[in-house]
């Protein structure tokens, strides 16, 4: 019996406290709570959208790093053809060749660290 009574007086206290949660607010204050949540979401709104805005320049910047570094890569194929080609003359026409491999080399590494410079997000 006293369990019963002591589980009664507890739900009629809980009960109780739980009555007094449902009690309205002054329009004052709830036009300051109001506003405080607009505050919070408003800043919880731009910390994601300044996150979200560093992912996509991420993204972006180690897409253009990986383009770059594509265009370097067959561009150093090339040369290394285009020596090869060289190897079969000989004298000025050889040293003419590779040196001519060799510009088109270092302009087509410039243009691609060129390009990833000017495409790649600040």
């Amino acid at each position: 019996m006293k369990s019963n009574f002591a589980f009664v007086v507890s739900t009629a206290l809980l009960l109780g406290m739980l009555g007094g949660c449902n009690k309205a607010e002054s329009p004052s204050e709830v036009r300051h709570d109001v506003a405080e949540a607009q505050k919070d979401a408003a800043e919880n709104v731009a910390d994601a959208q300044k996150d979200a805005n560093k992912d996509i320049n991420a993204s972006t910047a180690d897409v253009v790093e990986s383009n770059r570094e594509v265009t370097v890569a067959v561009a150093e194929g090339d040369h290394k053809v285009a020596i090869e080609k060289c190897e079969a003359m000989s004298g000025d026409s050889q040293k003419a060749c590779k040196d001519v491999a060799d510009a088109a080399y270092k302009t087509a590494k410039a243009n691609a660290e060129a390009h990833a410079a000017a495409v790649t997000p600040k």
